[in-house]
């Protein structure tokens, strides 16, 4: 995707699932879910591990989000590229616009399924990066 477009993503997005979410404050995923909130967005931390993370209800899995379908934006994955697959069938089933794969995370099949499916793919770039760059930095 280029940046008009990821900029575009990121200011239209409203929802955003983070696969991988954690309460553990040397992990990423935690550090970048909070920045998300702050920058306004409505988040929902996805990890079966836990009951909670940062104060929210946290889901095993993007499809047990109690939301109509269609309701969450993007589905932000912090996962191991082998264990990705799940988590965008779940972004399909639940009729997410975007999957966005974070640095490090690449995994092509993945991509083209979604893709296939019709929902918009970032592979290997880090949501907080993007946004401070293109929006919270301009």
């Amino acid at each position: 995707m280029t940046d008009p477009e990821i900029k575009e993503l990121l200011l239209n997005a409203k929802t955003i699932a983070v696969v991988g979410a954690s309460d553990k404050p040397w992990r990423d995923s935690g550090k970048i879910m909070e920045y998300l909130m702050k920058s306004g967005y409505v988040v929902f931390p996805v990890n079966p591990a836990y009951k909670t993370v940062l104060g929210k209800t946290c889901y095993p899995t993007v499809h047990d989000i109690p939301v109509k379908p269609g309701t969450i934006d993007i589905v932000d994955i912090f996962r191991n590229p082998e264990f990705v697959m799940p988590v965008v069938e779940d972004a399909i089933a639940i009729g997410a616009r975007v999957v966005w794969m974070q640095l490090t995370v690449v995994n092509e099949e993945a991509k083209k399924k979604a893709e296939d499916a019709g929902l918009r793919v970032v592979m290997d770039r880090c949501i907080l990066v993007e946004r401070k760059r293109l929006i919270d930095w301009v």
